[in-house]
Order: C-alpha cells, then sequence, then structure tokens
C-alpha cells in the first residue's frame, strides 16, 4: 500500500483557481465516497482550506492512483484535465508522508507556523473516517502526522507568535489605518476563520465591531464573544455605508458584495474610504469592487506581502520545525521499512517450520518407544535449532531493511531459500526500498 499526495496551493495556484477547487464541508461526505469509488484508490482524505485543496491516498498502484486522483479533480469541479494539470503538485510514497508531515506543523502555509492548520487536517481526516473511506494506512498516516504536528508546536512554540491568515488580515488593517480604535468594522461571516478575526481585532484595540451572518443566531454568539454587534444579513447595507473596514470569510459559493451594490453604497458614503479584505475561499467580494475610487480591496493573495513583527520569531521555530521533522520521517522510514520485510520473515519461519516438522515427523517415527516427555525434549530441540539459525538473518535483514540496499538483502534471501512471499509483497519491497535511500538527504524547496 503506497501513500500519495495530490493538489494545489496557494503558491502553485491563484486564488481564482483554487476557489474552483475547494469542497464544500455539507458535501464532504458524499464527496469522499465519490472519491473512494476511483480505481486503484483503497483509503482517502481530502484537505480542502482556504489556501489548498489535497488528496492523500493510498493505492496499491502508484500510477493507477495518480490517475484517479486527477480524473476525479477534473470531474468534479468540470475542469479539463490538461488545464489542470499545471497547478497540480504530486507527492509519492516518502515524499507524500513529508509532505503532510510539513502541512500539519504550518510549514507549508502562506504564513509559516500559522497555528490553524493542525485542526484542519484533524477535521478532515475525521470526516473521512466518518465516511468509512479510510484503511490501515491513512490511519497511521494521519494519527502520525498530527502527533508530529502537536510536538512542533510543543517543542518550538511556533504557535505562540500569533500568525494565522485572520491575524494577518487584522496587521494589515493596522498597517492601513494605524489604529483600530474608534474605526468601524464590520466582519462577514461567523465561522472560525471569522472568530479568530474578531479576537484579533478585539486585542488589537477595536472597539466597534459589526458580525453579519446568513444564520443571525451564529452572529449573535460570535459577536457577544467579542463584544460587538449583530447585524442581520439583510440590512447589511446600511452598516457597509458606516464601516471603515469590511473582513469577509463567508461559507458563500458565490460573491456576496458586486460591484454594483458597492458603487451605490459608495455613492451613499460620498467618497468616504473603505479598506475590504476578503479572506475566503471562494471569494465573497467581486474583485472588480477594488476598482471603484475609494475602495481598497485585498484577497487572501495580498496577504503574502504582509510582514508582522513575529517574523524573526517564526522563522527560528520553523528552522527547529523541520529538523523535527525529519527526525520523525527517519522513525517512520525505520518503521515503515521493517514492514517490508514481514512478508519475507514470515515466508522464513514459515519454511523453517515446515522442514522442522517434516523432519521431526520422520524421526520420531524412527525411535519407536519413547515416552511423552522424550518425545518432547527431541521436539523441543528442533524448535531450538530452527530457531537459533533463522535468528541471525532475520535480525540483520531488519537492520538491513533501514538502509538503501534493503531490497537486495531480501531479494537474496528470498532466492537463497526459495521463499514464496507473493508478488505484491515483492513489488511493495521493491518500491519501498527505492526511496529510502532518499528520505535521510531528500528537503522539499522552499
Amino acid at each position: 500500500m503506497f501513500p500519495v499526495a495530490i493538489g494545489l496551493n496557494h503558491r502553485s495556484a491563484p486564488v481564482e483557481i483554487r476557489e474552483k477547487m475547494s469542497f464544500h464541508p455539507s458535501q464532504m461526505p458524499h464527496i469522499l465516497r465519490e472519491l473512494k469509488s476511483y480505481p486503484g484508490l483503497e483509503g482517502v482524505v481530502i484537505l480542502s482550506t482556504c489556501n489548498r485543496t489535497e488528496v492523500y491516498a493510498a493505492t496499491t498502484d502508484v500510477e493507477v492512483g495518480i490517475r484517479s486522483i486527477k480524473n476525479f479533480l477534473a470531474n468534479h469541479h468540470r475542469i479539463e484535465e490538461n488545464l489542470l494539470e499545471q497547478y497540480l503538485h504530486v507527492h509519492t510514497l516518502y515524499d507524500a508522508v513529508r509532505h503532510l508531515f510539513r502541512v500539519v506543523s504550518g510549514l507549508d502555509s502562506m504564513v509559516r507556523g500559522e497555528t490553524q492548520i493542525l485542526g484542519q487536517v484533524s477535521n478532515a481526516y475525521q470526516q473521512a473516517n466518518e465516511a468509512e473511506v479510510t484503511n490501515k494506512t491513512m490511519n497511521v498516516l494521519f494519527q502520525t502526522a498530527l502527533a508530529v504536528g502537536k510536538r512542533v508546536r510543543t517543542d518550538t512554540l511556533i504557535d505562540q507568535h500569533p500568525v494565522s491568515i485572520s491575524y494577518t488580515a487584522v496587521e494589515l488593517a493596522k498597517q492601513h489605518f494605524g489604529e483600530l480604535r474608534g474605526k468601524g468594522i464590520l466582519i462577514m461571516g461567523a465561522g472560525e476563520m471569522s472568530s479568530l478575526t474578531a479576537k484579533h481585532l478585539v486585542a488589537a484595540g477595536a472597539t466597534t465591531v459589526l458580525v453579519s451572518n446568513r444564520s443571525y443566531e451564529k452572529a449573535v454568539i460570535l459577536a457577544e464573544e467579542c463584544s460587538g454587534q449583530a447585524v442581520r444579513f439583510d440590512d447589511m447595507d446600511q452598516y457597509l455605508e458606516k464601516v471603515d473596514i469590511v473582513i469577509s470569510a463567508t461559507a458563500s459559493t458565490h460573491f456576496v458584495l458586486l460591484p454594483d451594490r458597492m458603487q451605490e453604497i459608495m455613492n451613499k458614503r460620498k467618497g468616504c474610504p473603505m479598506l475590504l479584505i476578503d479572506i475566503a475561499v471562494p471569494r465573497d467580494i467581486h474583485p472588480e469592487v477594488g476598482e471603484i475610487p475609494a475602495i481598497t480591496l485585498f484577497d487572501i493573495d495580498d496577504l503574502r506581502g504582509v510582514v508582522d513583527r513575529h517574523h524573526q520569531e517564526r522563522e527560528i521555530a520553523a528552522v527547529n520545525a523541520e529538523k523535527i521533522v525529519e527526525e520523525e520521517m527517519l522513525l517512520f522510514l525505520k518503521w515503515h521499512n521493517s514492514l517490508s520485510v514481514v512478508p519475507t520473515i514470515l515466508a522464513l519461519q514459515e519454511k523453517g517450520k515446515t522442514i522442522k516438522d517434516a523432519l521431526l515427523d520422520r524421526a520420531l517415527e524412527r525411535l519407536s518407544g519413547l515416552t511423552p516427555n522424550q518425545e518432547k525434549i527431541v521436539s523441543s530441540m528442533a524448535n531450538s535449532i530452527v530457531n537459533h539459525l533463522l535468528h541471525l538473518p532475520i535480525t540483520n535483514l531488519k537492520e538491513y531493511a533501514n538502509t538503501s540496499q534493503g531490497h537486495l538483502y531480501t531479494e537474496i534471501l528470498q532466492n537463497l531459500f526459495d521463499l514464496d512471499v507473493g508478488e505484491e509483497a515483492k513489488r511493495h519491497t521493491s518500491k519501498v526500498n527505492e526511496t529510502s535511500g532518499q528520505v535521510h538527504h531528500h528537503r522539499r524547496a522552499e
């Protein structure tokens, strides 16, 4: 069973592509089962956030698995595969494992070390579990990855420096206005991103925070958390005429603020400037809104240019986090490589047992008149001879499994003892050891 990871993120695709490739949370159970139905996919997890859409899968055939995932993404989102291809990144085997470790540690995020991704990966894995589309390989991979993410945060304190997308959005607003005290601020949406945004706004000194959401009850709950005021979604225009800053993070699948609507609002504002920050994917605010005089519009891709005061601390923590990822990769490599020799070890033990049983039966037939105790002693001696004879080859094979020549020693042992391991196990051993020597030295470019 081989792990693969295919998808796109903020580095490989612009926001207009990422929003087309996103999955709505309410549809995820059906989507996961649809993906699992494609050929060669034995276990799947979909990670869909504002900055990435990635499919993680366990497959018995890497080429078939990759082709299936690409077909699924193209078919589901109705995008030609040759167009999609230019935005996708593909990770296989140990590179897929390392990629997930880096993602869950916040090292592959737009803002390095951001804290939301750990929970997002956990939720993605939980959704796949509930949809019953994971398997043992996916379970081990994601449980290990979540443990790595927690270790990174515990050992490096990288999450002591607030660096989420919502935090960066608030930093951008501060840079634009100098300070937020006394500024009218409207948050569109009441989900996790909006909740984090509200907390950062209050911490930054904001005193007038309005919250608007299609579900008024959710808006009320979030407004209470930040000592703000909930406003009904249908009444939002009258507040848009007054506020200075809008930070939008709804779960809408289409634009919420369109140019014509915003032009009417700006006419009533009589040229009073307005800052709009759209951190939703798909976007909430039509890009042409930014062309209206006195409106400054930033979308999620613009946030990558924001530098906050914790940049240096994050970078130091990130360097240490990379070291932890490599340490965890070596541990994962050792464990996974040991799996590749298990079929050979079992076959060798079975071979020894078969020979021992046959010869023992023949010997006991010739040694007539033995007491039960004597037969037990002879049988025990036969077992000890086989176990002692096989102990050293098995121990050494486990050690060789962690070297670049592990597959050679495994194949030699199979050939010397004429072991019936099975084609699937042989192919797994060969595939695993093809990359085992790379793990010690390979590091993804930033």
